[in-house]
């Protein structure tokens, strides 16, 4: 059915947009942005008007008055376990996980079982998306047969299956020569290898971040050197080969501090992203063994907190990713030195990315830019944008009503979250995707 969205804030930085509009959708595109020749600030909603929608047989209309209109988030760097870890989390759950928050692409990891390492299991991913999916998925293939580090996978066959990226997410590279030819074969393609950058040898065994707290608590940490030695031979790689080079989850300051100097010596190629864990919460999180706030790379200091907000001010990061990871309930319960790296982070990403709004930390322009625009044209994929003719990719937001995070009621089969009983505000009211209503109340 034909939508009509009225009376709502639409923000959109791909088309310098930030004032009241009408949106029609057909068809499952935009169809035409009727301005109301007003900018204005969002009021708090009258309660009982907040998505109200009505509805007749050609036209279905959703009153977003007092709302914010975005393009669809767009997640480039998540974990929808499927295939071999279904009792994780599904395409299905997932998928559902990332509408409620507003997410309406996301691009998945190839640590599955078997690794999405070949065309069959790119076409698998594509096929379980389309059909139990909620929303669109663009699977990202393993740099290395298996993720082994020791021989690249065959990047044109996935590439022409689906594939949008190339990463080993979770295992780095450590063979220079091997990533070297990765970023070259990249090339031919025009997509971005997206480098999990650890030292193993010098983080080996780690579980949490290397510092005064890892020893009071016993735990062998991870230096932030693990993370930064990694970044910097990359940088250097992505020089030599003037490759696309998209670095994952940084969350060090040296790590931050090193992009920025690649980015004003002109290598124009390096991208990188952040998440919202690293940064809203320190490694004080571990306090008391907390598997929830286990995380890989690890949560790290405040003045790593603060650089990663002052790389995402300037722009030395480009993107907010999820880096979704659900778990089993009994892997996180486990003693901490065994449980597994991860956070649920689809269904409260959107809130913890607007305190930083609400902090003046970024515009929402910028925030708007880091979780649509910029993934998408990373990844490629044609989203982020509201602009007449794209796919009708849309979240309504009501960015006044606090909530409080509550796993339990997640979609994800994953209730692993460092932020239960976290007062947020900005949750979607409704999410839409290529012309789909999902009302998320």
């Amino acid at each position: 059915m034909n939508i009509l969205i009225k009376n709502g804030r639409l923000v959109d930085p791909s088309q310098k947009i930030d004032g009241v509009y009408d949106i029609l959708v057909a068809k499952g595109k935009i169809q035409e942005l009727i301005s109301h020749g007003i900018k204005v600030k969002v009021q708090k909603p009258l309660k009982n008007t907040v998505g109200r929608r009505t509805e007749n047989r050609e036209l279905i209309t959703i009153d977003a008055e007092g709302l914010l209109i975005l393009p669809g988030l767009v997640d480039m760097h998540a974990h929808l376990r499927e295939p071999g870890f279904e009792y994780k989390e599904t395409i299905q759950t997932g998928t559902e996980a990332a509408i409620a928050g507003g997410i309406t692409s996301v691009c998945c990891m190839p640590n599955t079982s078997p690794v999405n390492d070949n065309a069959t299991v790119t076409n698998f991913i594509i096929k379980k998306a389309i059909e139990k999916g909620f929303c669109d998925v663009f699977p990202i293939g393993a740099i290395t047969k298996g993720q082994k580090g020791e021989e690249l996978a065959e990047f044109g066959m996935m590439y022409e299956a689906g594939c949008v990226a190339f990463s080993d997410d979770g295992r780095p590279v450590m063979d220079s020569l091997i990533m070297r030819r990765a970023l070259e074969y990249s090339k031919i393609f025009n997509v971005p290898i997206i480098s999990h950058a650890e030292d193993i040898s010098l983080a080996a065994g780690g579980v949490m971040n290397e510092g005064l707290l890892s020893i009071k608590l016993g735990l062998k940490g991870v230096p932030a050197q693990a993370e930064e030695i990694m970044i910097a031979r990359d940088i250097a790689l992505a020089e030599l080969t003037r490759s696309r080079l998209h670095i994952a989850h940084v969350s060090t300051k040296g790590s931050v501090e090193l992009i920025r100097l690649a980015k004003k010596r002109g290598i124009a190629d390096i991208t990188a992203e952040t998440c919202p864990h690293y940064f809203s919460i320190t490694e004080d999180a571990v306090e008391g063994y907390n598997t929830n706030a286990k995380v890989n790379p690890p949560l790290r200091k405040k003045e790593d907190v603060d650089a990663i907000r002052k790389g995402l001010k300037d722009n030395t990061i480009d993107v907010i990713a999820t880096d979704h990871a659900p778990h089993h309930r009994d892997e996180k319960l486990g003693e901490f030195n065994l449980a597994p790296s991860g956070i649920s982070g689809f269904e409260t990403s959107i809130g913890l990315s607007m305190k930083l709004v609400d902090e003046g930390a970024l515009t929402l322009n910028q925030l708007i830019e880091k979780m649509a625009l910029n993934p998408s044209n990373l990844a490629g994929l044609r989203k982020g944008t509201a602009k007449q003719g794209a796919d009708a990719d849309l979240v309504i937001l009501d960015t006044h009503t606090e909530y409080t995070v509550d796993a339990a009621n997640f979609r994800s089969m994953g209730k692993n979250t460092p932020f239960e009983g976290w007062k947020l505000k900005g949750s979607a009211v409704i999410t839409i995707c290529k012309g789909k209503i999902y009302d998320i109340s």
